[in-house]
């Protein structure tokens, strides 16, 4: 059980660190512990995994030994991201999105990539260098507290992380800090939607968000307002669904179909903001 942030840092950092020293043979998903494109540990026994990730194979720019399938979305094709933008991905693991982002910026463009775990930093720099990409850099710091400058960015992206910060308005505050006036970011996380019961609640967290970080979908978007930013739009919704075995152990808690009442539910999210 994760008490406070620390203890939530500390395990992501763990965690991720473990991944980062995988190998992943042509770009072949890494299998943290319960199924190729999840990197969640359920309380449930022999649960299967979740299959969050998006297919990246048909973007420009994408590198198949980057991708170790850690995603929920595509945040870079709906980032309108232009040639000669200087893009910033929040938790940029192997680079995958990063390669992607460079594809839309092309040479004149800038791509950093900031992540909180330095042995997934040094395996991006190793994946950019074996193809001497000279305008994509990786940073090692935390999102709640980024090492980069104010007015820096055109666009931000991120895939899949902010549900492991556990302070998300000082994560958008920083967002909103090292973006350029006038632009913005286009961002896939995982959240909640409905009064999911607590039981089915700490194990849906878990599948989300490996260690218990999703929050309602109401409470995102308004830690992204407060933030400061505005034109703020739902991209893209896509329901994440829960095995079978998963859901039969809680089937007496959740609304009954008919009741008026829809059933909660994990959702995969794209989310869109200016500054």
């Amino acid at each position: 059980m994760v008490n406070n942030a620390d203890e939530l840092k500390a395990v992501v950092r763990q965690k991720y660190g473990e991944i980062a020293q995988t190998e992943n043979p042509a770009g072949v998903p890494v299998d943290c512990g319960c199924g190729p494109t999840s990197c969640c540990t359920p309380s449930t026994a022999g649960a299967e995994a979740i299959n969050m990730a998006e297919a990246y194979s048909g973007l420009n720019g994408y590198v198949a030994e980057a991708d170790l399938g850690l995603g929920c979305g595509l945040p870079t094709q709906f980032a309108l991201i232009k040639p000669g933008d200087v893009v910033v991905d929040l938790g940029s693991g192997a680079g995958n999105d990063c390669f992607v982002a460079r594809a839309e910026t092309g040479e004149t463009g800038r791509v950093i990539g900031l992540d909180f775990t330095e042995s997934m930093v040094q395996r991006a720099r190793r994946n950019a260098d074996a193809r001497g990409y000279t305008n994509v850099e990786f940073v090692q710091g935390d999102i709640e507290d980024m090492p980069l400058p104010d007015d820096l960015a055109d666009v931000v992206v991120s895939n899949c992380v902010m549900n492991l910060v556990p302070d998300k308005k000082r994560a958008f505050a920083q967002t909103y800090r090292v973006l350029k006036t006038g632009g913005h970011f286009s961002i896939s996380d995982i959240v909640l939607e409905g009064e999911l019961p607590p039981r089915l609640k700490q194990d849906a967290e878990l599948y989300a968000g490996c260690v218990s970080g999703a929050i309602q979908l109401r409470d995102y978007l308004a830690a992204v307002k407060e933030a400061g930013f505005r034109n703020i739009q739902l991209q893209k919704k896509r329901q994440i669904v829960l095995p079978e075995e998963v859901l039969a152990a809680y089937r007496d808690e959740l609304p009954a179909a008919g009741e008026g009442e829809a059933v909660p539910g994990i959702f995969s999210v794209t989310v869109y903001a200016e500054k």
